[in-house]
């Protein structure tokens, strides 16, 4: 199943003429697609799907959603790989 996942923008950066930036997820980070909400700020949060943020929420939103995603064990994906 593909879902959004909350995250909290770390900070934003162009690469090659795209909006991008470092996104928290609960101590994760991932490189993001920031396009698609080019009035984000750091400390701000968004869904991410695929590597791409989708859309700004607010925080107790992402904190609503992320707690239902695990829930679910749907956080697999944001795992650190195992040595």
């Amino acid at each position: 199943m593909c879902l959004a996942v909350p995250g909290r923008v770390v900070e934003t950066y162009r690469e090659h003429d795209l909006l991008m930036g470092k996104v928290d997820f609960g101590g994760v980070s991932r490189r993001v697609c920031l396009e698609h909400v080019p009035e984000v700020r750091p400390d701000e949060y968004v869904l991410v799907h695929v590597g791409f943020a989708l859309s700004r929420i607010d925080e107790d939103e992402a904190r609503r959603v992320f707690a239902i995603l695990e829930e679910m064990d749907q956080l697999e994906e944001l795992q650190e790989p195992s040595s």
